[in-house]
Parts: C-alpha cells; structure tokens; sequence
C-alpha cells in the first residue's frame, strides 16, 4: 500500500480510514506498515483532519483492539493450530516455542517490549494468547507499548511532516 494511497484514504474517508488501516495492521495483514500510515496520520492531524489527540486516541483503540483479537484466536486455536504449522512450518518451531518461553519468564514487560520491536510488535499476541497470558495483563502492557509506538511514529509526522514534505518537493 502506497502513501499516495493511505493519503486518499485519509482525506476520503477521515478518521475511519485511520482506524481500519490501524486495526488492518495489527491483524498482520500484509500491506499496512506502520512507518508509513502512522506519520501519515500525523501529518494528516497536523493539517487540520483531526485534532493529534483524536488521531492517538483512535491508533491506540484499534491497535489494542487488533491486538486482542489476535490474542484471543491464539488463545483459543493455539493448541489445535501450532501443530499444524510445525508440521508444515518446522523451522518456526523453534522461534515460536523460544516466544512462549520468553513471555513466560518476562510476563508483561516482554509484551511491552515486544511492542517496541519492528515485526514482533503485532505478532507478539500469538505466543501471548498461546501461554493464556492474563488478559488483563496482556492489555495493559499491550496498549502501553501500542500507545508510546503510535506517539513515536504520529508525533513524527504530526510535528516534522511539514519539514519533511517541503525537503521532498
């Protein structure tokens, strides 16, 4: 998905477009980077689209909410559902067995953490909802990360988006 593309879609379809694409992303559906969408985000609040609080409070709900539903499919299909990935996938084994372990020894510092790493940041609820990590948690470390990566990435475009796009012109 190109930025020209996520712009329409911003102008097009305002905050709704922001929190699909969010929520798209934390799905792990493939096309919907971060580093692209969320200073888009930004640079749109910064333009008058909506205001930099809404735009966070909107990236935060719809990652957490991302998050919770890949959380709660590995929670409830992760014991039918990882033997047949080894099976068809044995090197993963390995990695993911070495996510669950992690998670078990580090709790919910290790969501959080992991929701600071490029990758692993939406794909650390599967081993979360696997280990049946608490929910609650799971939540708030979850949207804690969710939320210091959005401000992060939105704060860049809402504050240097200007100065970025007059140097690409």
């Amino acid at each position: 998905m190109s930025a020209e593309l996520i712009e329409t879609y911003l102008t097009q379809y305002g905050s709704l477009a922001v929190f699909t694409i969010v929520l798209l992303e934390y799905l792990n559906l493939p096309g919907f980077p971060a580093g692209v969408i969320m200073p888009l985000a930004g640079i749109w609040a910064r333009g008058g689209g909506l205001s930099l609080f809404s735009t966070m409070v909107i990236c935060l709900f719809a990652g957490t909410l991302g998050s919770w539903i890949m959380y709660a499919i590995s929670r409830k299909a992760g014991g039918w559902l990882l033997p047949r990935i080894y099976k068809r996938y044995p090197k993963h084994k390995v990695i993911i067995e070495e996510k669950c372990a992690f998670l078990r020894e580090k709790g919910a510092m290790g969501v959080f953490i992991s929701k600071l790493i490029p990758m692993v940041r939406t794909l650390i609820c599967i081993p979360a909802g696997v280990i049946k990590m608490n929910f609650w948690q799971y939540t708030i470390a979850s949207a804690a990360g969710v939320f210091l990566w959005n401000l992060v990435f939105i704060g860049a475009g809402y504050f240097l988006g200007d100065t970025v796009l007059n140097l690409l012109a």
